[in-house]
């Protein structure tokens, strides 16, 4: 009885062993990850990579610090790189173990969050603005006042996409503030402003693409991409880029410090970096990405899309958002606790 229950001890140990070669667990926002690349890598390599969702930088961040995720890769924006680093969080990346490190686009490359490149990798960059069906409202959509001041047409009608940083820092621009500011007026009139806009949204959600599309939302604040993907299946739906101030973004690949398969995430993070692979990503969630020769392999649509190229008189309002210093994150993290209420 001993021998037979030891040798189906080894049996199910080679079954689990077997079972965690040629796997990856990629941690990334919802519905961001072409389905298209995860089958070409996985044609390519024989791994096969599961991903999880998550709809915020601070759930994904909640998650990796309370350990026993079982993750590989997470896909931080940029100011949440910082975090990541700081906190033990994720690790330098091995370049030499990346032969298409080179592609990074120059302009990518010595970013302010991450200089070097030595954590991270682009994924996917672009803003975050104001979408609305323009059928149900034909005024200006170039300010945060369809969210902060909801007009009457989109009371009841509007999402709030649940991205702390944004939100916060959209209220701060559109009371004369600056992101990530220490000034309390200046936080207070923000909460605010927040406050007394609530009741008038439908919504605090991350899926806006179906619903904008489906007439379910007739606003939301949301990402460029995201919108665009709307539009496709909607042409009433339009983006605005709120002159006030709005957030840019750059969702970048790293490395977990308790990853399990890191030969497997090197492959996948090297796989992102080739040209035509980078298209991929750009292609299904409409975003632009950071390496360089891609374009050439990018949906022609997006050459020329609206919320992909930003018209001249609003690029000056778009700024990247810096890492918030502690003193100021306590105060955003009061705000939004105090608005999520």
């Amino acid at each position: 009885m001993r021998k037979t229950l030891g040798a189906i001890a080894i049996l199910m140990a080679g079954t689990s062993l077997a079972q965690a070669e040629g796997v990856l667990q990629l941690y990334n926002w919802g519905n961001y990850t072409s389905p298209e690349l995860l089958a070409k890598f996985e044609k390519e390599t024989g791994i096969k990579v599961t991903v999880t969702d998550y709809d915020a930088n601070d759930t994904a961040l909640a998650k990796i610090r309370a350990g026993g995720h079982g993750y590989d890769l997470v896909v931080p924006s940029a100011n949440y790189v910082p975090i990541f680093r700081d906190g033990g969080l994720i690790v330098e990346l091995d370049r030499s173990r990346l032969k298409n490190f080179g592609n990074i686009a120059p302009e990518w490359m010595d970013v302010a969050w991450d200089p070097g490149r030595k954590f991270s990798v682009p994924w996917q960059w672009g803003s975050t603005g104001m979408a609305v069906n323009t059928k149900v409202y034909g005024g200006d959509i170039n300010t945060s006042a369809i969210f902060l001041d909801v007009p009457e047409e989109l009371k009841g009608k509007i999402n709030v996409v649940p991205e702390m940083s944004d939100i916060v820092n959209f209220a701060i621009w559109y009371v004369g503030g600056e992101a990530c500011t220490e000034d309390t007026e200046v936080l207070k009139k923000a909460r605010d402003v927040l406050l007394a806009a609530k009741p008038d949204w439908l919504s605090m959600d991350y899926g806006a693409t179906e619903r904008l599309a489906n007439n379910d939302w007739a606003a939301s604040v949301n990402w460029n991409g995201s919108s665009m993907r709307a539009r496709i299946l909607n042409p009433d739906v339009a983006y605005g880029y709120p002159k006030e101030g709005y957030p840019l973004f750059m969702d970048s690949v790293t490395l977990l410090a308790d990853a399990k398969n890191v030969d497997e995430a090197y492959q996948f993070i090297d796989f992102i970096m080739v040209p035509e692979n980078a298209a991929m990503i750009s292609a299904f969630a409409r975003y632009a990405n950071g390496i360089a020769g891609s374009d050439e392999f990018m949906p022609e649509d997006m050459k020329t899309a609206p919320e992909v190229v930003t018209p001249e008189e609003f690029k000056a309002a778009g700024n990247f958002l810096p890492t918030c210093s502690p003193k100021s994150q306590e105060y955003l993290t009061a705000i939004w606790t105090e608005l999520m209420k």
